[in-house]
């Protein structure tokens, strides 16, 4: 901290003048978060930026828009309630802490039954994809739950509802199935999930439900797959969770999670207060946060309505068909993501032999582009995917400009010495092994696989990205 004060323009320039290096939020094709609002919207978040949305008993009317949102996102998501009954929720600061909510009770209900039927109660485990976010990896190692995650394979990037189902357990505390998977936007089967686990339960006298991770599918599927059966139509389903700041069409910082029942909740994870004014209850994991986002939900659901998100979804599927046209055009690209689910692109170079997708999103920053290269989880590591999240505020005209600058880029690529083969056999070469051939002891070396050249190629370049970014790191 500075010893003394400076001028208010002073502080506002120096601040300012180092933002302008930050990438273009609307630019930043990886996030799945919105980055654009009206403007009547962004001053009313401002008028309330400084209400704290805890104090209840002080901002009444805040709190009656937050149990509003909770009830319009309950009847979205065909809740089982009765005609003057409240829906059971919460507003949180995303869908990570709504993760982390609805896991601890399940937890909970979990561990009350066990203790009633004298059953030891201290190995609670969770049956998810490799595909989940890694909030539900926080949750697990945070609150001592077993993480039982069903691998992936290529060609099959999210969840197997058969192997799911097999690997559930009497400590199982609930299966998480994801609306809308991270890696390529694919919705996982969660009818057939419900179907095999209704059968099962019946079979061993357990309880197994399930939870919806919708963190990115919740406010897509109701508008352009109404009839998919994902919801509270599945008795199963007990909980579901939806992030607020992405389809939700909010900045950063809202999520929700809802609950089927009162019973799914238990009862002992809510406290209650009086020391804001009044008796207060409470089940979150901050205690603090402003109202705005709260207020911009609220904003949304009643400006929007049902035919407003439903054509904004609609325009953002339109705009994700005309990229995916675009870049199968190109003839370089293999599509990994689905026509049906949340509006994303994932593809990968058809030939990488030369030049992989690290290269070319790297390349792409360049034009202003950001659009992640990754590797996909176990047991898929050696399949590498590129990924534009398509919002509401991406147009068609950022669609085709996009294809264009890939396209230059490929172009450019082509045009340079294959990078990466030159690194790997520079150090194959250099460790005495050469792949196919001899080493300096004289061993025969078995030749590798295309998909352990490719693992090799993915590692390198996990390697080469991460430490060009420490090398660029500012101190």
């Amino acid at each position: 901290m500075p010893e003394s004060s400076i001028p208010k323009e002073a502080a506002f320039q120096i601040i300012n003048d180092e933002l302008m290096l930050d990438g273009n939020p609307r630019l930043n094709l990886a996030s799945f978060v919105t980055t654009w609002m009206e403007p009547e919207c962004d001053k009313l978040m401002m008028d309330s930026i400084n209400k704290n949305y805890v104090d209840m008993d002080e901002y009444p009317v805040t709190t009656e828009l937050q149990n509003r949102c909770v009830n319009m996102i309950a009847h979205l998501f065909n809740a089982p309630l009765g005609d003057s009954e409240a829906a059971v929720g919460v507003g949180t600061v995303g869908s990570s802490e709504a993760i982390m909510l609805a896991g601890l009770a399940f937890k909970r209900k979990w561990q009350n039954k066990r203790k009633a039927m004298g059953l030891p109660y201290d190995k609670p485990n969770i049956v998810t994809g490799a595909n989940v976010q890694v909030c539900w990896e926080k949750f697990a190692r945070y609150f001592e739950v077993e993480l039982k995650e069903v691998k992936l394979k290529e060609g099959y990037y999210v969840m197997d509802p058969v192997q799911a189902a097999e690997m559930v357990d009497e400590n199982t505390i609930c299966v998480a199935a994801i609306l809308g998977s991270t890696l390529n936007g694919e919705f996982e089967d969660v009818k057939l999930l419900n179907d095999l686990l209704l059968e099962k339960n019946k079979l061993t006298g357990w309880e197994t439900p399930i939870h919806v991770d919708a963190a990115s599918g919740g406010f897509i599927a109701p508008f352009l797959y109404p009839e998919l059966e994902w919801d509270f139509r599945l008795p199963l389903v007990k909980s579901i969770n939806v992030s607020g700041h992405k389809y939700g069409l909010v900045y950063a910082g809202i999520g929700w999670i809802i609950w089927r029942s009162k019973e799914d909740l238990p009862e002992e994870l809510i406290f209650h207060i009086n020391y804001l004014g009044a008796d207060q209850p409470t089940f979150t994991l901050n205690f603090s946060k402003g109202s705005s986002q709260v207020i911009a939900q609220y904003y949304q659901l009643i400006r929007l309505g049902f035919e407003g998100y439903r054509n904004v979804m609609e325009n953002c599927h339109e705009n994700a068909m005309c990229l995916k046209e675009g870049l199968e055009k190109t003839g370089r690209f293999n599509i990994v993501s689905k026509d049906d689910g949340v509006p994303l692109v994932a593809f990968s170079l058809k030939d990488n032999s030369e030049h992989n997708e690290f290269e070319v999103s790297d390349y792409l920053r360049r034009f202003g582009w950001i659009v992640p290269a990754y590797t996909m989880p176990a047991d898929a590591q050696h399949v590498t995917v590129l990924r534009v999240v398509i919002r509401e505020d991406f147009s068609r005209t950022l669609a085709e400009r996009l294809v264009l600058d890939i396209s230059k880029v490929l172009h450019e690529l082509d045009t340079l010495p294959a990078r990466v083969s030159a690194k790997l056999a520079i150090a194959a070469e250099a460790s005495g092994v050469e792949n196919g051939k001899i080493d300096h002891k004289g061993s025969h070396v078995v030749k590798k696989s295309d998909m352990e050249t490719q693992k090799e190629v993915a590692e390198y370049w996990k390697r080469f990205v991460s430490e060009k970014k420490n090398k660029n790191a500012i101190c």
